[in-house]
């Protein structure tokens, strides 16, 4: 395992180095790098640490909901108001239709099995849009008009909506009738995780100002409780509790308690995100089936980008009625387009249920992946300095 470790960081390096050099994202390169050195490619790297990828994936992106949670200004969000809870959902759902109306034309599908394919790919990543979202915030891009504020957010909830909608599709596949209790349970996960999350916050804040905890003990402590309410979720499914929410919810209460505090966290997550990062998109490289992707055609490829333009109408909707301009809009609709996180998760989840378009459902999300987590994450770095304004003097404090 230890030979691996020090493949995945040199390969992520090199790769991720050689992409900044030619100016594409560095992302680019580490999914490349899993992809050579992954099962699928050279299968260099040991099985023992691909069998926990997914847990290792899961660390990557708490890291991320801290850094984030940590960043974050609610005072901002809520200047954003009605869209941004409409970027929670929109987005999704005008995905889907477009799924559900071009899939069983082009891949003979059912509406059913074009609906459970729908729930997998209109899943934005978090792993790829919240970290440029960070970095936007940090050099205050469209931050005055809570732009990255916004997509933030969404991007991080939206995960939520799709996953109740991927399991209501596959039990109804599976025989089982829809459960309209994960319909309604979905806002009740969703309150009761920003809940935790901020009471979690508000104590941490106490603790660590009375006893003067050392900001290295903090990481430690939210780290140690962070994975404690992720654990929560998958081990208690039958109550309404989102974890990951809980886990950005409690940085955003440590920065709206403390600015000075949340900038001593942020900058040690923000270290611990560069080995983080290498591991998370390497992962996701070697998790690429390139097999899968022999039977796919343009077919394939021309489905996935007439369900972005559908999801890229959804966010358009979201931005009907505010003081956006167009090209404010058209970042908005750009930095929405990536998928990976999700994709890579539950992409083979039909398959392992013996759903007759599991094989499909897994070679689209890998199409998916590799189309528009690069397109996304390129689309992202070389448009917000020409589509957004700079706000160099507007205080985020």
């Amino acid at each position: 395992m230890l030979i691996s470790i020090a493949i995945i960081f040199l390969s992520g390096l090199l790769f991720g180095t050689v992409c900044k050099k030619i100016r594409l994202p560095a992302l680019i390169g580490m999914i490349i790098a899993g992809i050579l050195t992954g099962p699928y490619g050279l299968n260099i790297l040991d099985s023992s640490i691909l069998n926990i990828s997914s847990e290792l994936r899961r660390i990557a992106l708490i890291i991320i909901l801290i850094r984030a949670g940590l960043k974050l200004n609610i005072a901002d969000l809520k200047k954003v108001g009605r869209p941004a809870i409409l970027m929670c959902f929109v987005p999704a759902c005008f995905e889907m239709i477009g799924m559900i109306l071009f899939a069983p034309p082009l891949l003979e599908l059912s509406v059913l099995d074009a609906a459970i394919l729908g729930a997998v790919i209109c899943a934005v990543s978090p792993a790829v849009v919240v970290p440029r979202m960070i970095h936007l915030m940090d050099e205050q891009y469209g931050t005055q008009k809570g732009i990255p504020q916004m997509i933030l957010a969404g991007a991080s909830v939206d995960d939520v909506f799709v996953i109740v909608m991927f399991t209501s599709f596959t039990g109804i596949a599976q025989g089982n009738d829809i459960s309209w209790v994960s319909f309604i349970n979905m806002p009740i996960s969703i309150l009761t995780g920003i809940a935790v999350g901020i009471i979690s916050g508000l104590l941490f804040y106490l603790v660590f100002r009375k006893w003067n905890v050392k900001p290295v003990i903090q990481v430690m402590i939210i780290f140690a409780v962070s994975f404690f309410m992720n654990w929560v979720e998958g081990a208690f499914a039958f109550i309404p509790f989102a974890g990951l929410i809980a886990i950005m919810s409690l940085g955003t209460e440590i920065k709206r308690k403390s600015s000075e505090m949340s900038k001593s966290l942020s900058d040690i997550f923000d270290k611990l995100w560069i080995p983080a990062e290498i591991f998370l998109f390497v992962l996701v490289g070697a998790s690429v089936a390139i097999d899968s992707l022999k039977n796919a055609g343009l077919v394939a490829v021309i489905l996935v980008f007439s369900a972005l333009l559908f999801r890229m109408l959804g966010v358009f909707v979201c931005m009907l009625g505010t003081k956006l301009s167009f090209k404010e809009k058209l970042f908005c609709m750009l930095a929405y387009m990536p998928k990976a996180t999700v994709q890579a998760a539950i992409g083979g989840l039909p398959l392992a249920m013996g759903l007759g378009c599991g094989q499909t459902v897994l070679t689209v999300s890998v199409i998916a992946i590799i189309l528009t987590a690069p397109i996304g994450a390129f689309a992202i770095d070389l448009t917000y300095k020409k589509l957004l304004s700079e706000d160099k003097n507007y205080k985020t404090e």
